[in-house]
């Protein structure tokens, strides 16, 4: 089911998205001191191609330093990413069949906002260790 999800997700928005965190992880390479942003860009965008069966945690170690630096985040590039992400979603939930995805397009919002201090994981990784 994870698979088949993921195709029609590909097909509707994931491929669209990754394109828009891709453009804006670019846009962060170019001035050297948002690398770190960049790759948290690259990172989301990678999940929001393929996200059924990953889920996104809060690292342990996150401090005070990834705070401050998705509030950097949030005014360059979070801002509008999330707006992206809840306009795919309206509009996939318009369907009955799109339902799941516009709900998955809604689970990308927070970590569209706060992208640091989270950790990409499998779902199943997640179930065996609860």
């Amino acid at each position: 089911m994870r698979t088949l999800l993921n195709i029609f997700w590909l097909i509707l928005c994931g491929f669209w998205m990754f394109l828009g965190y891709l453009a804006f992880g670019l846009l962060l390479c170019i001035p050297i001191i948002t690398i770190p942003w960049a790759i948290a860009s690259f990172r989301i965008g990678v999940y929001a191609l393929w996200p059924f069966g990953q889920t996104i945690v809060a690292k342990p170690s996150a401090g005070v330093g990834s705070f401050l630096g998705n509030v950097i985040w949030v005014i360059f590039a979070g801002l509008w990413l999330a707006l992206g992400n809840i306009a795919f979603g309206i509009a996939l939930c318009i369907t009955l069949i799109g339902i799941p995805l516009g709900i998955a397009s809604f689970k990308l919002v927070p970590v569209s906002l706060m992208p640091l201090g989270k950790e990409i994981v499998p779902v199943d990784a997640v179930r065996a260790a609860a």
